[in-house]
């Protein structure tokens, strides 16, 4: 096979065809339009590029189809070329049950200021306390402090920025939305009043307003979230914060969040700082913070402290 026909059939086979080939099953609930989760057991892999592209969350392999196919079936290049080939045809990449974003030419900035604020007449207010669980004084707080904004339909928008106050993108979420701000980059989405002395690392900013709901706004700790990423801007954001403090990797109860807890144990070496992991006892804490709601209860966590 040349060059010519290899990129031919890289074009017409995605990724997400031979996740499902594999026995892979789209996550609709935990993708966007940019990045799509794939589930099988334990095994996670997501599809990006519009199909062409994917990474292992739980590791550093990544690749394009012919390398998805060889990992998958443990063969070889030549072979992972006819393992795609047999699955040449139509390849309609899943897409999961979102609304598209349009594109905008507007800033970032111009973008979130022109969404109104998150009020208790906000759908987007009412999706969180409905359905999140998360109580109006800690919606409140956000609010004033400009970390949360109203987005289309019952959305919400919470801010990341840089730490210098500059706007770096926001996370989207709603009843039937997860996404991430169109051309923003992920840093972290940060709660709390300094100075802080303990920083609690989440995945979402969800998960750091419901573990701030569940500690009762613990003084003296800045609850944050890297909305799943851990790119480089959000490693240099966390270490920034985080010298000679109690770093807490609060991140999901999952194989997944094993991961990012076992990096920022690493972080937390290098920076000279305590480490904490932090588990929810559900799968996540606004899990926990619903079940509380709803039981009248506090869930326990189970911290174990680490001096470096």
């Amino acid at each position: 096979m040349n060059r010519h026909e290899i990129e031919e059939l890289r074009a017409k086979v995605s990724c997400a065809t031979v996740l499902t080939n594999a026995g892979f099953r789209l996550d609709a609930s935990e993708s966007s339009r940019r990045a799509l989760k794939f589930r099988r057991g334990g095994e996670i892999v997501i599809v990006t590029h519009g199909g062409s592209g994917w990474f292992d969350p739980l590791s550093e392999r990544k690749g394009d189809v012919f390398d998805l196919a060889g990992l998958l079936d443990h063969v070889s290049f030549p072979a992972s070329l006819a393992r795609v080939g047999a699955l040449a045809g139509p390849s309609v990449t899943p897409v999961a049950n979102r609304r598209q974003g349009r594109l905008s030419k507007a800033s970032l900035l111009d973008r979130w200021q022109d969404r109104p604020a998150l009020t208790g007449q906000s759908p987007g207010y009412r999706y969180l306390f409905q359905a999140r669980a998360l109580p109006p004084p800690i919606l409140r707080l956000a609010a004033d402090a400009s970390l949360v904004r109203q987005g289309p339909h019952e959305s919400t928008w919470f801010r990341h920025d840089d730490g210098g106050g500059g706007l770096t993108g926001w996370e989207e979420r709603g009843p039937d939305w997860r996404g991430f701000a169109t051309g923003g980059s992920k840093t972290l989405f940060r709660f709390g009043r300094p100075p802080s002395d303990r920083i609690c690392i989440t995945e979402a900013a969800i998960d750091a307003l419901s573990l701030a709901s569940l500690e009762a706004v613990r003084p003296g700790t800045l609850y944050v979230s890297t909305g799943g990423g851990w790119s480089p801007s959000t490693v240099d954001a966390i270490a920034t914060i985080a010298v000679n403090t109690m770093l807490v990797a609060a991140t999901d109860a999952d194989p997944q969040g094993e991961v990012y807890a076992a990096r920022l144990r690493e972080m937390a070496g290098v920076l000279g700082s305590d480490f904490v992991r932090l588990r929810p006892r559900l799968g996540d804490w606004n899990e926990d913070l619903k079940e509380k709601r709803g039981k009248g209860h506090m869930p326990h966590a189970g911290p174990t402290i680490v001096k470096p």
